[in-house]
């Protein structure tokens, strides 16, 4: 268990080096006008890759934590911060930011030009490196923090 919470930890800071990487390109590519390069599609085929590994991770822990019990009863869970958040919040933004990173990668590769494509980048990694961000239970958050680096 203590080695699947480390695994995740981690993880967290490679998503959010290739999602601030798929962004920024996104952001300079529509400023300059560039043709969408082979390293922008890498940018944003790391951030998929990072993401796919990590809600593995994640749900390895959501079900070996036991964190789905808290949906037999809802009313109970939603009162007290921390399951609510774990049980429901932190879950459901991001499958959501998951899912908007795999049909984002799509809709990149199906726009026919550099500037639909760094639009649609700049939308769909945008939004779901915003509601990572906005999921994280960062050590600031007092009811939910856990550590910024999680050690064995």
């Amino acid at each position: 268990m203590q080695t699947l919470l480390v695994l995740h930890n981690l993880f967290r800071w490679l998503i959010l080096v290739f999602g601030f990487w798929t962004v920024l390109s996104a952001i300079s590519g529509m400023a300059s006008s560039r043709i969408y390069s082979a390293a922008d599609g890498k940018a944003n085929l790391f951030f998929m890759i990072s993401m796919d590994i990590q809600l593995l991770l994640g749900l390895a822990l959501y079900f070996m934590n036991g964190w789905y019990t808290g949906l037999g009863n809802m009313g109970e869970s939603m009162k007290e911060p921390m399951v609510r958040f774990f049980t429901v919040e932190h879950s459901f933004m991001m499958i959501v930011a998951w899912i908007l990173v795999h049909v984002g990668r799509v809709a990149v590769k199906k726009a026919f030009n550099s500037g639909g494509k760094f639009k649609k980048t700049l939308i769909f990694f945008g939004i779901a490196l915003l509601l990572i961000l906005i999921a994280i239970p960062w050590p600031f958050r007092e009811a939910i923090s856990r550590p910024w680096f999680r050690w064995f």
